[in-house]
């Protein structure tokens, strides 16, 4: 049985599917203006790891993700600048070469953290004509208006559930908090359903009401029923987005619909860096081309995969130097299995494998726990270890088959199987390296050292252990 925590209620539920054996799920996508973050990364993988693991477990998932490429304002109120178009004017490129642009460099770093493409993903742009059937019909119900200026609004005060998502009172849900307010609103939390745009702009559509563009909320509540109904599983997203975005979302769906048609809200953490909030304000934003140069993808989704979904995920050097060094010894580890055994067992039959099979699951389904499967995945890659020691090939098969099923749960990837390269140190290295140990057994250290440099001369180098030393060419 799953479990997972709805924002609605505030606590953990047993997930129940519309359609047995199927998820619908919708996710929040990127605002294609710049190049891929820490932010996208943990957002994105939290929602992977969550549906690898409803596949994992016999679903068939439906996954949604729009694209926003136009409507999304800078500061995400309802006055200023379109993120993309301003970018646009920065790169002196139009605002649809723009979004392509990083739409694409999105797609190119999910695919470098194994982050598996949607079932279905939507730009915005290509359904501005649903869109504008939505806004007619909210009009047409009573809670949206249209101003002289041309844009249309939605009435939040004819709307008595506006902040049953984010427990917000009607005074505190202020559009604009971070930028000025739109003068031409009945209400000051209102919000915009359709905007004009100046004459020039290049995103602009024909409407009932003039020329302009949908607001940020809009795509979501028509792309949501467009390719899940108007009732639907699960609404995902950044925590960041409850208010506005979401409780705007929820607000619209609700009239449009005459119901929410989500019958789960869940919200991933948010980022810091060092231990504070990531911005390019405060010069700590970074995007994944920076983090790639530094850090394997594997490491960052195999640290991120170390917090709980819900939780905020601080990136450190020092954290993800640690990731980087665990994450080495597993894949020695693995490689090492999988040298001595290519196929798989059917099924876990070792008392030892089980109870971490079973206590894997079970974080799992109390509501995605990552950090909890992720310490009965080290407990396998210990127990592996320990038998690879013992030379027990006995369970390897079944320690194989549960690699792999955390392997794909947790969208991690080992890489292929690499044979250890067998070092062929010439004779003469072999005699002198030789000579040295014993030199070192009878404490005679000036000729143990003299022997040491005369071979690192040669081109190799002596690694003493506390039962001997190995030898590696320079």
């Amino acid at each position: 049985m799953i479990k997972l925590y709805n924002t609605f209620t505030r606590r953990k539920e047993e997930f129940k599917p519309i359609i047995d054996g199927k998820v619908g799920i919708y996710v929040c996508g990127p605002t294609v203006y710049g190049m891929p973050h820490l932010g996208h990364a943990k957002s994105y993988i939290n929602f992977d790891t969550i549906i690898r693991y409803f596949k994992f477990c016999g679903f068939k998932v439906k996954y949604v993700q729009n694209i926003t490429d136009v409507g999304h304002l800078v500061g995400d109120g309802d006055s200023g600048e379109d993120k993309i178009a301003k970018q646009a004017k920065i790169e002196q490129l139009d605002a649809y070469e723009i979004a392509y642009k990083y739409e694409c460099e999105y797609f190119k770093y999910m695919d470098k953290l194994n982050v598996l493409r949607p079932s279905i993903s939507c730009r915005a742009t290509g359904f501005i004509m649903e869109m504008i059937e939505t806004v007619k019909d909210i009009i047409n119900k009573g809670f949206g208006y249209v101003t002289k200026e041309g844009n249309v609004y939605f009435d939040v005060r004819k709307y008595s559930k506006y902040g049953q998502l984010s427990n917000r009172k009607l005074d505190q849900a202020v559009s604009g908090e971070r930028i000025e307010i739109a003068d031409d609103k009945r209400n000051p939390e209102d919000f915009a359903l359709w905007k004009k745009t100046d004459a020039n702009a290049l995103m602009q559509w024909p409407s009932p009401w003039g020329n302009g563009c949908p607001g940020w909320h809009l795509e979501c509540t028509t792309l949501g029923k467009k390719f899940l109904g108007d009732k639907f599983d699960i609404h995902g997203g950044g925590i960041d987005n409850i208010f506005p975005h979401h409780e705007c979302e929820c607000a619209q769906a609700d009239i449009v619909n005459g119901h929410l048609p989500m019958n789960y809200f869940m919200h991933n953490g948010l980022v810091t860096v060092n231990g504070t909030k990531m911005g390019k304000s405060l010069g700590n934003f970074i995007t994944l081309p920076d983090l790639f140069k530094k850090y394997d993808p594997m490491v960052v989704r195999f640290f991120i995969l170390q917090f709980h979904y819900r939780s905020s995920v601080d990136f450190s050097d020092d954290g993800l130097k640690l990731a980087e060094k665990q994450l080495n010894k597993i894949k020695e580890t693995v490689n090492a299995v999988r040298l001595l055994t290519n196929t798989v067992a059917n099924e876990i039959n070792n008392k030892e494998l089980k109870q971490i099979y079973d206590a894997f699951v079970d974080a799992m389904n109390e509501d995605f726990n990552t950090p909890v499967a992720m310490v009965e995945f080290n407990n396998l890659i210990k127990f592996a270890a320990k038998e690879l020691n013992n030379k027990n090939t006995e369970n390897l098969n079944e320690i194989n088959a549960l690699i792999k099923i955390m392997e794909e749960v947790f969208g991690l990837d080992f890489g292929e199987v690499k044979q250890k390269e067998e070092s062929l140190v010439p004779a003469e290295i072999e005699k002198l390296a030789k000579l040295r140990w014993e030199a070192k057994q009878n404490k005679n250290w000036q000729e143990a050292d003299e022997l040491r440099e005369k071979i690192k001369n040669l081109g190799y180098v002596i690694n003493d252990k506390k039962d001997g030393y190995t030898i590696e060419k320079i």
